[in-house]
């Protein structure tokens, strides 16, 4: 612990009332707790969420290759709203990923010990958000299977792809920040892997893991190599949390369209990006705490500050769309005056407007009261309405832009096919398939680092002759 707990008793007593490991469990103890859901019995809810996911996957894939045979115009997209659900979804499911790195990566080079019990849930976050954004631009390519025309390789006629478009860059980008954050989470799990092998009940399970904990024995050499390459890892994914969401919106705002043509999208879709993340990753933390009974591992003060970082991103996001208007009044230009300050708050997508506003704006407020900060169905509820909300944003970005531009004659109402609807609740499908399987194969919390975290806190209470968190 810091040395100013012990010198100032009101911290001291907060932290106290709200600590980040309740009791004093052994490590042997830590280690029976958290890998013993790995080979128990499936709990009844579990397969009931599969009966959901599963069905649901199948679903995606079945309208996929429908979409895929038929082509694109099974959407609802026209012109000149030709981007459309597909690039709506794609923003959203790629902001979602944010958050995971950034809860890993950076608190980590922040030497914030309290990632420890949700770091791990929040990189496969990450991980099975991107699976599901990357679909979305190569069905949008109308061809999918000609998707490496967008990679920079070699052709026979020299023919290479357009590097002052953003849209190169996009698929550069996510394909770096899939790689770093794969290899950031599987080197993660090896040591967990390692005592997943050496404690699972049957042969076949410890060959298993044991080939995935890549023959880790946890020497001192091994400790020293791993938590060098952890390090070097964290700080080449800290910057991919800038970077790729500021490569996505200059998919916005390198155009002359009224809505999108503007300097202040890449930090705006950058907020917005780790608003929506820490909302999903609060929203499988609390079930997962809930059903395995992590109550003493996941405590009040893990959401405390989950509820923290919603509020303070959220009040950066309201910034955000305060400047938006005021660039939009200041510049004196007709067509984003009447985008932002008549098309949007008062057109046809008035109502998806303003419920936009209502749950980006005024439900994170509710994080100003701890006592709210700490209670499980408030949170869940809240990150329900932010993930919803910032769907809404990016439904307004893309389709008030696109359905009203410059002239009256061209402006088209977009509205989505059950086509579109259903590739939305299949990738949703998705998601939740990948994360049942991992939670019940793969160790969901950082056992390792749960081990440091105890060690350390009581190397705090010895030094200082007290028992505190």
């Amino acid at each position: 612990m810091t040395s100013s707990l012990a010198t100032s008793p009101p911290l001291m007593a907060a932290q106290a009332e709200i600590p980040l490991l309740q009791g004093r469990p052994s490590d042997a103890e830590l280690t029976e707790r958290l890998l013993t859901p790995l080979w128990t019995t499936t709990a009844r809810g579990w397969w009931l969420l599969f009966g959901v996911t599963a069905p649901g996957t199948l679903w995606l894939v079945g309208t996929v290759t429908y979409t895929v045979i038929t082509g694109i115009g099974v959407w609802g997209n026209n012109i000149p709203v030709a981007w459309a659900y597909a690039i709506i979804n794609f923003v959203w499911w790629i902001g979602i990923g944010h958050a995971g790195t950034f809860i890993s990566a950076f608190l980590l080079l922040l030497n914030q010990r309290w990632r420890a019990s949700v770091n791990r849930i929040a990189e496969a976050m990450t991980l099975f958000a991107l699976i599901n954004a990357a679909l979305f631009p190569l069905l949008h390519l109308g061809r999918p299977w000609f998707f490496y025309w967008l990679l920079p390789y070699p052709t026979r006629m020299s023919v290479w792809p357009q590097f002052k478009s953003a849209l190169p860059w996009d698929v550069a980008a996510v394909a770096t920040y899939f790689t770093v954050s794969l290899l950031f989470w599987y080197l993660g799990l090896v040591p967990d892997l390692a005592t997943a092998r050496d404690r699972a009940p049957t042969l076949r399970r410890r060959r298993v893991y044991g080939v995935f904990a890549l023959g880790w024995r946890g020497s001192d050499r091994q400790w020293h190599q791993y938590r060098t390459a952890y390090l070097l890892l964290a700080g080449l994914a800290t910057p991919l949390v800038i970077s790729v969401h500021s490569v996505v919106s200059l998919d916005f705002s390198i155009s002359q369209l009224p809505g999108w043509h503007s300097t202040i999208f890449p930090p705006y879709f950058v907020v917005g990006a780790i608003y929506s993340g820490f909302a999903m990753v609060l929203l499988l933390l609390l079930p997962v705490r809930r059903v395995f009974g992590l109550e003493d591992i996941i405590t009040r003060r893990h959401l405390d500050n989950m509820a923290k970082l919603l509020l303070a991103t959220s009040l950066m996001l309201v910034y955000s769309y305060t400047v938006e208007l005021f660039i939009a009044w200041y510049s004196g230009d007709m067509y984003e005056r009447y985008t932002y300050l008549v098309a949007r708050p008062f057109g046809p997508y008035s109502l998806i407007f303003w419920a936009m506003i209502a749950a980006n704006v005024l439900t994170p407020q509710l994080f100003w009261f701890r006592r709210l900060r700490g209670s499980a169905p408030v949170l869940f509820g809240a990150s329900l309405v932010i993930l919803a909300g910032m769907w809404t944003e990016r439904f307004i970005i893309i389709v008030t832009s696109l359905n009203r531009d410059f002239l009256p004659s061209s402006w088209h109402f977009y509205s989505p096919t059950w086509v579109d609807w259903s590739i939305l609740f299949g990738t949703v499908s998705l998601f939740g398939l990948l994360f049942l399987l991992f939670i019940r194969f793969l160790p969901f919390v950082a056992l390792h680092e749960m081990k440091q975290l105890r060690y350390d806190l009581l190397q705090g209470e010895s030094s200082r002759g007290t028992p505190t968190a």
